[in-house]
């Protein structure tokens, strides 16, 4: 995700064409970022109580959590954004001149690491602290690659035949993978089995790019049925890519989960997964045949 730091003329042009400065609103802006942009209206009567108001207005409308606490609590208004990822097609991430991480603002990432460490009850300013929000923001920025399409790895496909020898039999790759459970943000990690049969007409992926798209694809915040069904159905059509499709394709991943392990249950155990496609899905046969070997 690209970081976009928006201008203050693109605040002003926003609110100039927008239907909000108008004489027949009454506005409530949302804290902080709502409120600020309120200061710019010039029609529109603003109060300081949502209450009164028959719009309420924000400065994006990203995840929608804070809308729907609004909405939820006052149906009868409209809630508006002055950028709103429902209707634009904006996935960046964007930072507001009223925010330290803008060269004008206030607000830092850092900043609000510092907070969680705060609230914790940790003291961010002892030695082994003071550098610690710039580690995380470096290590998000490394372990969450996955949601940057540059940092995707170029995929190698190669012809059935292009060694002189077409092969029609499965092909299996394994090794080790690190996620992070969307529901906590702490680890899940384990071990992975991949195979396929290629057609007669169809493409060989390069051994090591296998590992590195299960790589790409963990490095979100992930749950682990929905990490087997990606890697999959993305390896799948690059072979599919000008090529006759695979015969059959699977993943196994056996995942510890820190979420069960150090916390709620409490408890040690291993979670396993599996997609199946084409032959591996339908065939019994070769469905055994795979799922025996991821061991």
């Amino acid at each position: 995700m690209n970081k976009v730091y928006i201008p203050w003329i693109d605040i002003f042009q926003r609110i100039k064409q927008s239907e909000i400065d108008s004489d027949k609103n009454v506005i409530y802006g949302v804290p902080k970022g709502g409120m600020i942009i309120t200061a710019f209206l010039k029609n529109a009567n603003v109060t300081h109580n949502p209450e009164y108001a028959n719009v309420i207005l924000d400065d994006i409308y990203d995840s929608g959590k804070t809308a729907q606490k609004y909405i939820e609590k006052y149906p009868e208004k409209d809630f508006v954004a002055l950028y709103d990822k429902r209707y634009e097609n904006i996935n960046d991430w964007l930072v507001f001149p009223w925010e330290k991480d803008h060269p004008s603002g206030e607000e830092t990432i850092e900043g609000n690491i510092v907070r969680q460490l705060q609230y914790i009850g940790e003291n961010p300013n002892r030695p082994g602290l003071v550098d610690t929000p710039r580690r995380i923001v470096k290590m998000w920025q490394e372990v969450f690659r996955g949601y940057n399409p540059d940092k995707k790895p170029k995929i190698s496909v190669f012809k059935n035949d292009d060694d002189g020898l077409v092969y029609d039999q499965m092909i299996m790759d394994s090794g080790n993978y690190y996620s992070y459970c969307e529901h906590h943000m702490v680890p899940f990690f384990g071990r992975y089995w991949f195979g396929y049969i290629p057609s007669q007409n169809g493409g060989i992926i390069g051994l090591s790019k296998v590992a590195r798209l299960v790589d790409y694809h963990s490095a979100r915040l992930q749950i682990q049925e929905r990490l087997v069904h990606d890697i999959v159905e993305d390896i799948w059509k690059e072979l599919s890519n000008g090529f006759t499709a695979p015969l059959g394709m699977g993943l196994t991943m056996e995942g510890e989960h820190l979420c069960k392990t150090m916390r709620g249950a409490r408890k040690k155990g291993v979670m396993t997964t599996t997609k199946l496609k084409g032959v591996f899905l339908d065939n019994p046969m070769a469905r055994s045949e795979f799922l025996s070997r991821c061991k």
